[in-house]
């Protein structure tokens, strides 16, 4: 890392297909970017947009994945995005993706000054922040990213809705502990939903829920099979270690927008 800059890591992500600058202190890049990544049913011509994009990571994965696609990031600390941007660059994606700083709770005409008009996306993906409003980190960054309100969530949801095109597909990664808060946000305006409950450890709760579901989709809810980062001799699980280092999709992304359902 440059003497100039101490404050930041240079680190690599998919077993080095990647390398990502990222703060040394705060919020940073961990399973949960690349799982999401590995659910997105993206196909080569799609625009996907992400939400809470922080320093790329979990786009930079999708676009490693799936070539051909474009991507904007979106990111509401501008110094996020502007580690987005160098991101981008230094993976050579300058020419697929773009970093904006954008509220995403923002009027729908600040989308539009960023070039995000309605019905422009095949695919909005998001890390919302998830955690406890009453018992938020001290670190200001660090908080901002992993703390929100159920009203945060349905605003991100909304502002999906308006930003995909019909059959277009959202895709959510969010605590366990916290899917019905989802389901509801999304009972308005979405249906084929899936849920992929993600294990820390094989015989343990699920920790985390990817929850994708198609705008004006019919199909029925379906439960996918759990994924578990780590088997019951806390190894990591060699499904995991497959979409962690080898770029393998997800269940989720085989999806058959046409039809609303999963193939």
């Amino acid at each position: 890392m440059p003497p100039d800059r101490p404050a930041l890591t240079d680190d690599a992500m998919l077993g080095g297909r990647l390398r990502l600058l990222q703060p040394r202190r705060g919020h940073r890049f961990g399973h949960d970017a690349v799982l999401l990544a590995a659910s997105v049913p993206a196909r080569a011509k799609d625009h996907a947009v992400e939400f809470g994009a922080g320093v790329g990571a979990a786009s930079l994965a999708l676009l490693t994945r799936v070539p051909g696609i474009t991507a904007t990031l979106i990111e509401i600390d501008p110094a996020l995005a502007a580690l987005a941007a160098e991101n981008i660059a230094r993976n050579g994606f300058a020419q697929a993706a773009r970093a904006a700083v954008l509220n995403v709770g923002a009027a729908a005409r600040a989308f539009s000054a960023k070039g995000l008009a309605a019905s422009c996306a095949d695919h909005v993906f998001m890390n919302p922040p998830f955690n406890d409003e009453t018992r938020p980190s001290p670190d200001r960054m660090k908080s901002r990213a992993h703390v929100a309100s159920r009203r945060l969530l349905a605003n991100w949801i909304a502002a999906a809705t308006r930003l995909l095109r019909a059959n277009g597909t959202l895709t959510v990664i969010w605590r366990a502990d916290g899917l019905a808060c989802v389901l509801e946000a999304l009972s308005k305006n979405y249906g084929s939903i899936s849920i992929l409950p993600v294990h820390g450890k094989d015989g343990d709760a699920a920790i985390r829920v990817i929850v994708q579901a198609v705008k004006g989709g019919r199909a029925p809810l379906s439960l996918r099979t759990p994924l578990f980062l780590n088997g019951k001799d806390n190894r990591p699980a060699p499904d995991a270690e497959k979409v962690m280092r080898e770029l393998a999709p997800l269940a989720l992304a085989a999806v058959n927008r046409r039809g609303g359902g999963s193939i």
